[in-house]
């Protein structure tokens, strides 16, 4: 016997979601089938290993969710494309409440930037991860010598923090930190764990889950 192809699987799920799943959840479907209102941007990596509704226990409508290699965000005018139109429209046309940029553990993108030759045969891929340089630097100065997996996951985390200082240079998002209308947030995800740690900005850390939560009061 053949071995089964993927995209027989992805049909034969997309036949079990109209079955099954579906009709459990039909009148929520039938709420969002001409408008959505989700209440976070959320922007990660392309990673095939990360899958944000299921990491925030989230249904359909809850997040808009973008992402790309690395979860990145060009800062406003170096590349105008995909990205920014998310960010803005989330912003502007959405009215989020919160963005999450979210990078995990064991990131290709980040090996990718810890060794260019890696990515020399996909220019494009290079062209973009340029967007995390500065991210590279700051981890090059802070933390001299790390190797491995220790450097990457050093540079995981500073990305996010990197991002994040992106995004506030976008209008959309600068506008709306000025009403106090919108927050930022940087999660790390560990794949092999299930775990995720936030981002202390102020002591440039990472907290659990449930220090987070109890800071919300």
């Amino acid at each position: 016997m053949s071995e089964e192809r993927p995209i027989r699987m992805l049909l034969e799920g997309v036949r079990r979601f109209h079955d099954r799943a579906f009709p459990q959840e039909h009148e929520k479907f039938e709420a969002l089938a001409t408008q959505q209102d989700p209440h976070t941007l959320f922007i990660t990596c392309a990673d095939s290993r990360i899958v944000p509704e299921m990491i925030t226990q989230t249904g359909p409508g809850d997040l808009f969710v973008c992402r790309n290699i690395g979860n990145i965000v060009p800062a406003y005018g170096e590349m105008l494309g995909g990205v920014s139109a998310v960010v803005e429209y989330a912003c502007l046309a959405l009215n989020v409440t919160e963005i999450v940029v979210c990078g995990h553990s064991d990131c290709g993108a980040m090996k990718g930037l810890l060794s260019p030759e890696s990515t020399a045969h996909m220019p494009t891929v290079t062209s973009w991860l340029r967007n995390a340089n500065a991210a590279r630097s700051v981890v090059n100065v802070t933390q001299p010598g790390l190797q491995g997996q220790e450097a990457v996951q050093a540079l995981v985390e500073q990305n996010v923090r990197t991002q994040l200082g992106n995004l506030r240079t976008h209008p959309a998002v600068a506008a709306r930190l000025a009403d106090r209308s919108i927050e930022l947030h940087g999660w790390v995800y560990d794949i092999g764990t299930g775990t995720i740690s936030v981002l202390d900005e102020d002591e440039r850390g990472l907290i659990s889950v449930d220090e987070a939560i109890a800071r919300l009061g």
